[in-house]
């Protein structure tokens, strides 16, 4: 059914329904304002909650097919889009993997992760040429992201991903969103009116920035991507890292300081080869190899060394 000449209507839409509870918004002290927002955020984590089978789905979804050589990919217009982008490009530098791995793709490309880009979001086939420019494929996952759910460019990438045999994923803010119905998998994370009607990069992004962590963080770990809660891929690129890596290291080995500097220079500052030379002796093109035979993994890399001798 066409849109009414106003625009679509968004009324059903919870992102855009006004929450008579703020309606004296602006008449509140800089106080109570905190307060509000504060309370309004807070209800963010219980509609996360409600969808963490959802979650745990798509994780185990893109998981498997990370492991087969596909690539994850969200796609998102305004704040949606930025936030999967910021999602992207977090993870090299904290699981040191290829930048190829996690692409964040934007409608209007990155001159609009600072700036709107007039008509973009409404662009369904700039969504089919984004994709085309990728080479999306049926190896990878496709996570759509939209507050209404409704956002053509997102629809339309979901869509497309799902014709492509890609694992399609729609990530909405609203409760049978057109983008949930485009997917394989859908999480709809309901947070309700926003405190400033219609404003989701308030509490509808917080939600999309919460599972967003959720789902790369718990990938990466069932990738090995970590050893415990130690981010043992961290890239050590600056003081700060190169600090981290050493306590890492030490962490994992007890070993003292001069050994721990001194693997760390002999892997790159990479920690985890350099933990398992600490706790193994290995070699380093032994340690590069025992790693690669386990997928990178250090728990399974370390449990079968410590069968096999």
């Amino acid at each position: 059914m066409p849109d009414e000449p106003h625009g679509p209507d968004l009324s059903a839409l919870t992102t855009e329904s006004i929450d008579d509870r703020h309606a004296d918004l602006d008449t509140l002290s800089t106080r109570e304002l905190a307060v509000a927002m504060n309370a309004a955020d807070a209800a963010v984590t219980d509609a996360v909650e409600a969808q963490l089978d959802a979650i745990v789905a798509v994780v185990e979804g893109v998981t498997e097919r990370l492991r087969r050589g596909g690539r994850l990919v969200y796609a998102g217009a305004g704040t949606a889009g930025r936030l999967g982008v910021l999602d992207a490009s977090e993870c090299p530098p904290t699981f040191d993997t290829d930048p190829s791995l996690v692409v964040g793709l934007i409608a209007g490309g990155e001159v609009a992760l600072t700036t709107a880009v007039e008509g973009a979001e409404d662009d369904r086939e700039l969504a089919i040429r984004d994709l085309d420019r990728i080479g999306l494929t049926d190896a990878d996952t496709l996570v759509g992201l939209s507050a209404s759910g409704r956002t053509p460019y997102t629809v339309e990438a979901v869509a497309e991903a799902r014709r492509r045999g890609a694992l399609a994923v729609g990530f909405a803010c609203n409760q049978g969103s057109p983008l949930a119905a485009a997917g394989d998998l859908a999480i709809e994370v309901v947070v309700g009116p926003e405190l400033v009607a219609g404003s989701t990069r308030l509490k509808s992004g917080t939600a999309q920035k919460l599972v967003l962590n959720m789902i790369s963080t718990m990938v990466m770990v069932r990738l090995g991507k970590t050893y415990g809660n130690l981010m043992v891929d961290v890239r050590a690129t600056n003081d700060k890292l190169r600090a981290r890596a050493h306590r890492i290291v030490t962490t994992i080995t007890g070993a003292p300081p001069r050994d721990v500097e001194r693997a760390l220079d002999e892997h790159g500052g990479r920690a985890k080869p350099a933990a398992l030379a600490l706790l193994t002796g290995l070699a380093p093109a032994q340690v590069d190899a025992a790693l690669t035979q386990h997928h990178g993994d250090l728990r399974a890399t370390l449990t079968a060394l410590t069968k096999e001798s």
